[in-house]
């Protein structure tokens, strides 16, 4: 048993019982007296745990209550919130994630101190958590930055369940409207942030990236409150981001080489796939939208068909002789 996972089973001990002997922690701990001092002076000073002792009945006790209301105390939780080491590395590799998202940093100030914590917990004879992050590393490309202030606003909203103003850039019609929101679900998809929301404006569930936020203001209402399997039914059904009402099935068939790597993909949960004979995959994907799922049938050029839908199949076929024109012969270079 490490250090970390005594001094945790030392909490529970004193939580649990109330008060202990220092014979009493010894002999539960097996630990030697010079240890148990030891472990002692970890909790009161690196974990901030306010452990007391009682020389009149030599006992030893966990203060929580006096803890609470210290002035200028650290811990805002009663004592009780452990990790063993293991789960330490995961929170240091999930903020380093979450780092990734948020190149802005807007998560991470308020994520600071739990870093913190997490560093003390870690102990001084094991990597630093600075040290073990830079062992971790997110690549984002084409990332849509987010305004610290509206994300931060967006999520009020969402917790205290308010409704939101904003002034919304829609790029496809480069034109900005007003819209009066009810937050619903933050929604992060590869590169930036989308809120899922009750548009009071235009009366249906609607998806806005909020890197298109161009104002936004908390309003004193409440928000509409709408049943989260009706949010995931309506967002979630077809591929991709994009939301909409009536769900259609593409069907794809990927070469040899690239099935043994599309085979490892999840494009849509709901999606089927089975090998061909010749070792090809199909995969059968729904979809509510056309834009995102061609872009990505087109990301993987001769090595992807798209059998059906005939309609989706012109739009791909005009897409590539577009795409095909822009280097025709007598085109101008840069």
């Amino acid at each position: 048993m490490n250090q970390l996972d005594r001094l945790y089973q030392l909490e529970r001990l004193l939580l649990s019982r109330r008060s202990l002997s220092r014979d009493a922690l010894i002999g539960e701990l097996e630990i030697s007296r010079a240890t148990l001092k030891r472990y002692l002076e970890l909790l009161r000073e690196r974990m901030n745990v306010p452990v007391v002792y009682d020389r009149y009945a030599n006992t030893y006790s966990i203060n929580a209550e006096n803890d609470k209301i210290r002035p200028g105390s650290q811990r805002e939780e009663l004592p009780g919130v452990w990790f063993s080491q293991q789960e330490i590395v995961a929170l240091l590799t999930m903020y380093r994630l979450i780092a990734g998202l948020d190149s802005a940093g807007m998560l991470q100030r308020h994520l600071q101190p739990i870093l913190e914590r997490l560093s003390a917990m870690l102990g001084s004879n094991q990597m630093p958590a600075q040290e073990l992050q830079r062992r971790v590393r997110i690549v984002g490309a084409a990332r849509r930055e987010v305004p610290s202030r509206f994300f931060e606003l967006v999520g009020l909203a969402l917790t205290q369940r308010r409704r939101l103003r904003i002034t919304y850039f829609a790029r496809s019609r480069n034109e900005e409207s007003l819209r009066d929101l009810s937050p619903q679900r933050l929604v992060h998809h590869r590169t930036t942030w989308y809120l899922d929301a009750w548009c009071h404006t235009s009366k249906e569930l609607k998806r806005f990236a909020l890197d298109s936020v161009r104002a936004a203001n908390l309003l004193d209402v409440p928000a509409r409150e709408i049943a989260l399997a009706t949010v995931e039914k309506t967002m979630d059904e077809g591929y991709g981001i994009y939301a909409g009402t009536k769900l259609r099935w593409a069907i794809l068939v990927f070469t040899p080489h690239s099935a043994i790597w599309v085979a490892a993909e999840t494009w849509h949960p709901q999606q089927k796939s089975r090998t061909l004979p010749d070792g090809s995959l199909e995969l059968t994907v729904p979809y509510t939208h056309d834009a995102e799922l061609l872009m990505d049938i087109q990301r993987h050029g001769p090595d992807v068909r798209l059998v059906a839908p005939q309609y989706l199949r012109r739009q791909l076929l005009v897409a590539l002789a577009q795409t095909i024109g822009q280097y025709a012969e007598g085109k101008s270079s840069t």
